[in-house]
């Protein structure tokens, strides 16, 4: 096909792929030198996804790739999250226990409540409180941006949820980069290290690029553990919702992001089929490895997407009271497992 042909072709497109393969394109090509870098040297591939990610960060910022980027770094890195529920049954559920679903529970709230607290004492104001307590404690960018739709707005609404996005992002970037070290450090076990990846980094996809980085058993364990995480969201934003009603107008005109995403759901109905024996071996297979490649496109394009120059805009003292919230998380994480017996 000569060139003239192939540009006849992409103009037949309809207009939204035309917008989004050329970030396509660039994800999947740095993906598979990701991949390559593994396999020839050893290193874990999502690690290599994301520190090659970091270094096309100009791509994200304008031109031809931006729309394709941004799709790959949501909707398919989160088609490559919901594929993972092929790999989980409910034995893994039951085998990780009441203890640990309580833990995760009382993380939750204390990180909240330290949150608020923090803030007062650096005279931050509640709204910036709820809304960083409540990302670093369930779900990052997601979380920050359901709970900024339910709280009563004022004039900095806006650089606020910009400011609790960017610096999840950020840090979730560091904790897989990192937290592998601290686990191994420590002495945790396959087991110990999902519960303290799934229960303390912010986000899902650093979530799935630490845990697999150390081995499948702790990035099954970190993923399962990750999303009891984000099933708080729905009574975490009603409790947010109903606490401030009356104190301003809330959110912006329009729909309101679903309380529960559907990639959840999807990695949740998976995760029954298969329980159930409903997903055949090479079906189960198959998905896998599309989810593989997801996940490592969606990376990639989640490092393109980070900037480490915009985080501090906001203060000194928002950033503090951002990494205050996440060393805590990380602490009560670590304390709970050591007292339940898990390291």
């Amino acid at each position: 096909m000569n060139t003239a042909a192939a540009t006849r072709r992409l103009n037949s497109l309809p207009s939204m792929v035309q917008a989004w393969w050329p970030g396509l394109a660039v994800t999947g090509a740095v993906a598979i030198a990701a991949q390559f870098l593994s396999d020839h040297y050893g290193a874990p591939a999502m690690l290599m996804a994301l520190l090659l990610g970091i270094a096309f960060n100009f791509l994200s910022e304008e031109g031809r790739c931006v729309a394709g980027i941004d799709l790959s770094a949501k909707k398919v890195l989160r088609i490559g999250v919901a594929l993972l529920g092929m790999r989980i049954s409910v034995d893994l559920l039951v085998g990780l226990g009441a203890s640990t679903i309580l833990l995760l529970v009382c993380a939750i709230a204390a990180t909240i409540l330290f949150g608020l607290v923090a803030a007062r004492l650096l005279g931050r104001g509640w709204r910036l409180a709820l809304i960083t307590s409540g990302s670093v404690a369930i779900c990052g960018a997601s979380a920050a941006m359901a709970i900024a739709a339910v709280l009563p707005r004022n004039e900095f609404s806006e650089r606020n949820l910009i400011f609790t996005v960017l610096s999840v992002t950020v840090l979730s970037t560091l904790a897989m980069i990192f937290y592998p070290m601290i686990a191994e450090g420590i002495g945790l076990d396959a087991r110990a290290t999902g519960i303290f990846f799934g229960g303390t980094i912010h986000d899902v996809a650093q979530v799935v690029g630490a845990g697999f980085s150390v081995s499948p058993e702790a990035g099954e364990t970190a993923t399962l553990v990750k999303l009891i995480r984000v099933t708080m969201l729905a009574p975490v934003v009603l409790v947010f919702s109903l606490a401030t009603r009356g104190a301003g107008p809330v959110g912006e005109a329009g729909k309101r992001p679903p309380l529960l995403p559907g990639f959840v759901i999807a990695f949740l109905i998976l995760a029954a089929a298969n329980s159930l024996g409903f997903v055949p071996e090479a079906v189960s297979k198959a998905g896998m490895e599309v989810s593989r490649w997801a996940l490592l496109a969606g990376i990639v394009a989640v490092g393109m997407k980070t900037s480490l120059r915009r985080v501090l805009d906001v203060g000194g003292d928002a950033v503090a009271l951002i990494v205050a919230e996440t060393v805590f998380i990380g602490l009560f994480i670590l304390a709970g497992i050591y007292y339940l017996g898990h390291a």
